[in-house]
C-alpha cells in the first residue's frame, strides 16, 4: 500500500551559485558517502548531483508528510545500485522506498512513493 508520494523540482542555476558561494550547503544536504562521490565529479555533473540529492531529500519529506525539519537532510541518503540507477538506501522509512531522477538543461526533478510492506 502507498503511504505517500512526493516530488521536487530545483533550478541548476541556483545550485550552480550556491556550490560556488556557500560551501557549507553542501554538507548539510549530503551524507558522507554522497559527498565523497560528489567530490569525484566535474563541476557540472557536481551541479546535477547535488540538485537531485537535494530534489530526492524534498520529495521524501513531502511523501513522509512532514516536510524538512522533521526528518533532516542527512536522514535520507541516495546513492546507486548497480545499474546506475538511484536507491535510497537511508530513511526513517521502514517499508519500500521507490526513487526516480531526471535532469534537463536547467532543473533537476525527483519523485519518491514510499510503500508500506
Amino acid at each position: 500500500m502507498i503511504k505517500g508520494i512526493g516530488i521536487d523540482m530545483v533550478e541548476l542555476s541556483r545550485i550552480d551559485k550556491i556550490i560556488t558561494t556557500k560551501s557549507s550547503f553542501i554538507k548539510r544536504v549530503l551524507t558522507v558517502e554522497e559527498y565523497a562521490i560528489f567530490q569525484k565529479l566535474p563541476h557540472k555533473r557536481q551541479v546535477e548531483f547535488l540538485a537531485g540529492r537535494f530534489a530526492c531529500k524534498e520529495a521524501f519529506s513531502k511523501a513522509w508528510g512532514t516536510g524538512i525539519g522533521n526528518v533532516g537532510l542527512q536522514d535520507i541518503e541516495i546513492l546507486k545500485e548497480e545499474n546506475g540507477a538511484p536507491k535510497v538506501t537511508k530513511s526513517p522509512h521502514q517499508g519500500k522506498v521507490f526513487v526516480s531522477i531526471s535532469h534537463t538543461d536547467t532543473f533537476a526533478v525527483a519523485q519518491i512513493i514510499l510503500e508500506d510492506e
